[in-house]
């Protein structure tokens, strides 16, 4: 069943049908999501929370050939929305950046190394270029999906990727030569 038909069934009422397109689609977002925000937990409450968000909508949802691109608009902005929460409770609770900087690294220490440099490097992005680059290269997106999703020009994106690709190949450059 393609997504429109169980779109439409899920507007109608089909509980099964919205949890079948939870469960087609629900990866992809916890994987963005996990990337943009670094974080599980945030992860998992910014998907969560984009899922209710789709079910409200489903009554008013139209461009049912579009669904994936509709589902990362409101997933990037709700990371967008937890990535703020985050910083302002963070400014809150961090009298100073040592201790941010030790929980930091106190959370990577539990991954692989090679995927911890990436995850620091990605980290260390703009928020606007780590975003352009997860949606391009994490998600597979065309640039004009992104668009659709961010409101960001095509051009914009395209320097935003350029510019998330050169600083994470210079950070990552850093680091292994840094052994």
């Amino acid at each position: 069943m393609t997504d429109a038909e169980l779109i439409n069934r899920a507007a109608h009422g089909d509980a099964d049908a919205f949890a079948v397109i939870v469960a087609r689609h629900a990866d992809d977002c916890a994987r963005f999501a996990r990337q943009m925000l670094g974080d599980r937990l945030d992860a998992e409450d910014a998907v969560q929370e984009t899922f209710l968000r789709v079910h409200r909508s489903l009554a008013v949802y139209r461009d049912h050939g579009r669904f994936r691109g509709w589902l990362f608009r409101i997933l990037v902005n709700q990371c967008r929305t937890t990535a703020q929460r985050r910083a302002r409770d963070r400014r809150r609770e961090v009298a100073d950046d040592r201790a941010l900087a030790a929980a930091a690294v106190e959370s990577h220490e539990r991954r692989a190394e090679a995927w911890d440099e990436l995850q620091a490097a990605l980290a260390l992005l703009d928020p606007m270029l780590r975003e352009a680059f997860l949606l391009k290269h994490g998600e597979e997106l065309e640039y004009s999906e992104m668009a659709d999703i961010t409101g960001v020009s095509v051009s914009a994106l395209k320097m935003r990727v350029k510019r998330a690709c050169e600083a994470l190949r210079q950070r990552l450059e850093t680091t292994i030569d840094g052994r």
